[in-house]
């Protein structure tokens, strides 16, 4: 084989395109209404648990349940489980409002992936924490975590979107997210409240993981260059 025809082919292997890793390969595009049906199946399973009782016990995350009974299911159905009204009405309130951004932006399959992934790490990041800390009797529940995931790809997505706070206040949703990290981190420090804060942020920092792994992308470098003098 001469030289030349060597040169030639090495230059021909240059232009090929790279290979897609396994965990990046986009899903096709498609839309079908899941952050809707998201929002159906949370209000199904508040009110069930309503009507049977110790329902909310099995779906809820608990260390205690987990470890001693195999419940592992746990890590998925509290995502599904509130405690309250308000509880629910807020985070499918913000479900709606932003869920449904997101998932017209990057199709149903991989709104679907992006909220379970960010989802169920956020309990386990919260699971481990409960485990070291002692935290055997609490109860995980609520949609918060994947809520607030959802929150920060939203402000990766819309990064010149402007919220308004109460209908009056505009933000940009980036700055929206750092308003509400700063809450979390100072609640979680100290609040006593029952709210799991350190959830919330599991939330946004699955979410940053998840950018910047599955798709490619670093969030503040988006933010940066779109808020850029």
């Amino acid at each position: 084989m001469s030289d030349e025809f060597e040169a030639s082919d090495q230059n021909e292997q240059n232009w090929q395109p790279r290979r897609i890793p396994f965990f990046r390969k986009p899903f096709k595009y498609s839309y079908f209404h899941a952050a809707f049906a998201l929002i159906l199946i949370n209000f199904i399973v508040f009110f069930l648990c309503n009507f049977i009782q110790n329902l909310n016990l099995y779906l809820a995350l608990n260390v205690s349940l987990v470890l001693g009974r195999g419940m592992w299911w746990q890590f998925v159905t509290y995502m599904f489980v509130h405690q309250g009204f308000r509880h629910i009405f807020l985070n499918m309130l913000a479900l709606f409002f932003f869920g449904v951004g997101v998932e017209r932006a990057i199709g149903s399959k991989e709104f679907l992936l992006f909220y379970f992934t960010t989802g169920i790490l956020s309990a386990v990041l919260t699971f481990i924490l409960y485990y070291f800390t002692g935290n055997y009797r609490t109860f995980l529940l609520g949609a918060s975590g994947a809520v607030y995931a959802v929150l920060l790809a939203y402000a990766v997505l819309y990064p010149r979107s402007m919220i308004f706070i109460w209908g009056i206040i505009p933000i940009p949703a980036p700055v929206l997210v750092l308003i509400y990290t700063v809450i979390e981190i100072v609640s979680g420090l100290f609040s006593n409240s029952n709210i799991a804060h350190y959830t919330h942020l599991f939330g946004f920092l699955t979410a940053l993981l998840y950018f910047v792994i599955r798709m490619g992308v670093n969030p503040f470098k988006i933010w940066k260059n779109n808020y850029r003098k």
